[in-house]
């Protein structure tokens, strides 16, 4: 009896021993499994800069000479006028030009009343801004200038109409005149703008409209003006228009070298 207590005895204590092993290890299992690293933070990578280069953009400055070919032209088909333009303009600055125009004109105006004709030379003189911004090398020009000009001219009287207030018998022909003023002079101011493409190397054509208002005009005795050399038709008062197309030849002097700074671009840092 007393062997088979010491077994029992000896029996649950090697059972005690080993279940206090078993959860001592389940304990660290369990803690191993549950407490676990914690993931690094990842370093965010810097922002990458793209330097580029300053580019160098070269600009031409010179002597533009040409012709207006719509005054050149209209005496083809108008047997009453003829008349040449002779157009031109300075680069000054990279926007500004000096311009000019320099012409003849004999144009006839048959009105109700009178038929006459002006003969004369002109001069406008001011200046362009060029309103446009080219890419590289190119040379278009999109401007608005102001001019002032001046004519010299004579006026002939071919005929005229009396007036009659009551034509019960008609009206009476015209009366042949032919008398000639000579010495006369107007002056007035115009807006201009207008526009010249490049078309060929150092070749442009160009169409300009003129809106003019008369500041001088020295009339001949016994009519207006009807028409004024330069400033084109009067229409009964102080304002005029105009327009002209042209082609001219560019004579390059000397060039300018502007630097267009580069453009620093910089990319977005990735999370």
């Amino acid at each position: 009896m007393k062997h088979i207590l010491k077994y029992y005895f000896s029996f649950f204590l090697l059972f005690t021993m080993f279940l206090g092993q078993a959860q001592e290890t389940s304990k660290k299992t369990v803690t191993k499994e549950v407490v676990k690293e914690k993931p690094k933070p990842e370093t965010a990578k810097p922002a990458i800069q793209e330097v580029q280069k300053d580019s160098i953009k070269t600009d031409r400055y010179g002597l533009r000479v040409g012709v207006d070919l719509y005054k050149l032209t209209r005496g083809l088909y108008d047997k009453d006028y003829k008349g040449i333009e002779v157009v031109g303009d300075f680069r000054l600055t990279k926007k500004y030009y000096i311009a000019a125009e320099l012409g003849f004109e004999d144009k006839t105006t048959d009105d109700d009343r009178l038929n006459s004709t002006a003969t004369g030379t002109y001069i406008k003189g001011g200046f362009d801004y060029n309103t446009y911004q080219n890419w590289l090398d190119m040379e278009n020009l999109i401007t608005i200038g102001l001019r002032g000009g001046f004519s010299t001219f004579s006026q002939q009287l071919n005929s005229y109409k009396i007036y009659n207030p009551n034509p019960y018998w008609g009206e009476q022909p015209a009366i042949a005149a032919g008398q000639k003023y000579n010495g006369l002079t107007a002056g007035w101011l115009e807006f201009a703008a207008g526009l010249k493409a490049k078309v060929f190397n150092n070749v442009f054509v160009g169409f300009g409209v003129q809106l003019k208002l008369l500041v001088a005009n020295s009339k001949p005795s016994g009519f207006d003006n009807l028409y004024i050399p330069g400033f084109n038709r009067t229409y009964d008062g102080s304002f005029g228009v105009g327009f002209n197309y042209t082609v001219s030849y560019f004579i390059p002097l000397y060039k300018k070298k502007t630097i267009i700074p580069a453009i620093i671009t910089k990319d977005a840092p990735k999370k």
